[in-house]
């Protein structure tokens, strides 16, 4: 396991320093399950996407809305990406230092909003949305100095892109370092009230989603859901998922496909083609390596498969993530 030491700051203002061990906590595979639904549900709401636009209007900042599962960069490839950080996530090292933030900031914001500090200097921030007890996951927006850098910051983050090994020439990395947003102490205190208001409202509108969910849903189907997102590494059939929810094939295959609104083969190769979106993020896997990693048999099937869901090839998407 690797360690990093991130800073970190709660909404009261209290900073203080750990040192994270990296991993991802789950939170049960229904519970997760349920979770990246409601998340989904909100990101796609129309209050939400307002938000979005006119708060990264506003602040020339990323937002994010992620379930507390997440294990990616929330703001890769997003509007408003620092093209710092656009630029490291090239690297499979660097990815993974800063996925560690990403968690130890998970840890930190939890019960409130919070911030952690990476080792570049830059800052993410992040509120918790909580349906009662349960944390459901995190708004959250980032990449921003609280001070404007200096080239003695500079010299020490571009030595440390070094041992990550980025091949990028120095003007480069150092132009696209300094287009860093700076925020000020006062409008850093203000993206933290207005990150809390708002995760609090979408706390509210998660419960309405979660209702509607569990009217409309069976738990037969949301715990055959989970079952598919722990297996979807293997090779999984539909005689398996519906042995472990104790139901025939055949009405399995017809109530999975009502609920769902599609096949059961189509929804296991879309669970897997998303798994494979965040594997792509690492340019030294190769593409065979990820299409039987997330569980395809073959180059060939999992290169129509991604194409038919997405509209390009791997390689293609590849390409358009890391061109950003």
């Amino acid at each position: 396991m690797q360690t990093i030491l991130a800073k970190s700051e709660t909404s009261n203002g209290v900073a203080a320093s750990r040192t994270l061990t990296a991993f991802n906590p789950g939170a049960g595979a229904e519970n997760g399950t349920s979770n990246r639904s409601l998340v989904d549900a909100l990101a796609s709401s129309r209050v939400y996407r307002d938000y979005e636009r006119a708060f990264s209007d506003m602040t020339g900042l990323p937002v994010a809305l992620q379930p507390v599962e997440a294990w990616q960069l929330p703001h890769h490839a997003k509007r408003n990406e620092n093209p710092f950080c656009a630029l490291i996530s090239k690297k499979s090292r660097a990815c993974a230092a800063c996925l560690q933030v990403q968690e130890h900031l998970g840890q930190q914001a939890a019960k409130e909003a919070g911030s952690v500090v990476c080792p570049a200097g830059l800052r993410d921030t992040a509120a918790p949305i909580r349906m009662s007890d349960r944390l459901v996951g995190y708004l959250q927006v980032g990449q921003y100095f609280l001070k404007k850098p200096t080239e003695t910051q500079f010299n020490k983050v571009a030595q440390l892109c070094e041992k990550w090994g980025l091949n990028v020439p120095r003007p480069v990395l150092r132009k696209a370092y300094f287009a860093g947003k700076v925020v000020s102490q006062k409008e850093h205190e203000a993206v933290l009230k207005l990150l809390s208001i708002f995760a609090q409202h979408l706390a509210m509108l998660s419960n309405q989603v979660f209702i509607q969910q569990e009217n409309s849903e069976p738990p037969l189907i949301t715990k055959a859901r989970a079952y598919i997102q722990d297996h979807q590494t293997e090779e999984i059939k539909l005689g398996h998922v519906a042995k472990a929810v104790n139901m025939s094939s055949y009405y399995f295959c017809k109530m999975f496909k009502k609920v769902t609104g599609i096949n059961f083969t189509d929804y296991v190769a879309r669970i897997r083609i998303e798994k494979s979106k965040n594997l792509l993020l690492n340019p030294n896997l190769r593409i065979s390596e990820i299409a039987f990693e997330v569980g395809f048999q073959s180059l060939t099937h999992f290169n129509r498969v991604f194409k038919k869901i997405l509209g390009q090839s791997p390689t293609e998407y590849r390409a358009q993530l890391l061109a950003h």
